[in-house]
């Protein structure tokens, strides 16, 4: 039974995975971490986490690993192999991969990890930077309702909209779905903006009306902001964005379906890669609209 003295074993600690391993340790939980980069995880050291120099030794001490990485290649880095997690990871013990992935890459490590008496949960978080911050992430997850209902007092920890989707690979799928909401909503929250500012209005003001209204959303109102700012600073990288709708196409295809607002978005975001903004906040995206920034 999963208790607060259940020790959590954290790989990656970037934006997002800083803020989570903070509200788990202020949580009470004894967390270990893993980063390729030791120094990028200083920060956390010094609040009480613990450092473990490889993928191996923290999966080996640790009663519930959780990834939250780059790119699907570095989930499969970390999960498989001689020197992966579910090589190293004890029987019984819990692996969540937060990371946003590939659904069939989620079903591979729950087969995998099931074999070897481990349970295995996809759990993708929407939110950004600021989600993460105030432990209000929403967590879409995938696989069985036992090990989901054992580590959800650690979700809460992490997010207040937790919802249990389906089988493996269920939680990387709702995931998508938020992907390409996000991705057409993106465009036209720049192209308001934008407008509002051709029209001679003041875009703060013209934000205070339409965020409350039925044009509502997230993009809107936490984004369009920083956009109007000129604060480009990453909640969530523009490069990672390009990968998950990436993803999200690939698998719109084996799908059969057809998403031209997807498509648009990725063929936008991926010509602002090629601007140098690849390490940016998707709301760089308002760059391409406005020739001011």
């Amino acid at each position: 039974m999963l208790t607060n003295n259940t020790k959590i074993g954290f790989i990656g600690t970037g934006v997002m995975g800083k803020s989570m391993v903070q509200n788990l340790l202020q949580a009470g939980y004894p967390v270990s971490v893993y980063t390729r980069t030791k120094e990028k995880a200083q920060d956390l050291l010094n609040q009480g986490a613990d450092w473990k120099d490889s993928v191996a030794a923290l999966a080996s001490e640790s009663d519930v690993v959780i990834s939250i990485v780059g790119y699907p290649k570095d989930v499969e880095e970390v999960y498989f192999g001689t020197k992966g997690i579910i090589e190293n990871a004890k029987t019984g013990s819990y692996i969540i991969d937060m990371t946003t992935s590939k659904p069939s890459l989620a079903e591979r490590i729950y087969q995998e990890a099931t074999e070897k008496g481990i349970q295995a949960l996809d759990a993708p978080v929407s939110g950004g930077d600021i989600g993460a911050r105030n432990g209000t992430l929403a967590i879409m997850v995938g696989g069985d309702q036992d090990a989901f209902e054992a580590v959800f007092p650690i979700f809460e920890v992490m997010g207040s909209n937790i919802i249990l989707q389906g089988k493996a690979g269920a939680g990387q799928h709702t995931k998508l779905s938020n992907q390409i909401a996000i991705a057409s909503n993106m465009i036209g929250v720049c192209e308001a903006i934008v407008y509002a500012k051709k029209a001679g209005l003041d875009p703060i003001r013209v934000l205070d009306s339409i965020t409350t209204g039925a044009a509502g959303s997230f993009s809107l109102s936490k984004l369009a902001p920083r956009m109007i700012e000129g604060d480009f600073a990453p909640g969530f990288y523009v490069k990672h964005f390009i990968k998950d709708m990436t993803i999200a196409l690939e698998s719109v295809e084996e799908i059969g379906l057809s998403t031209p607002g997807l498509a648009l978005s990725l063929n936008l975001y991926r010509e602002l890669a090629e601007k140098g903004e690849a390490d940016s906040g998707t709301q760089a995206l308002i760059k391409l609209f406005d020739s001011s920034l």
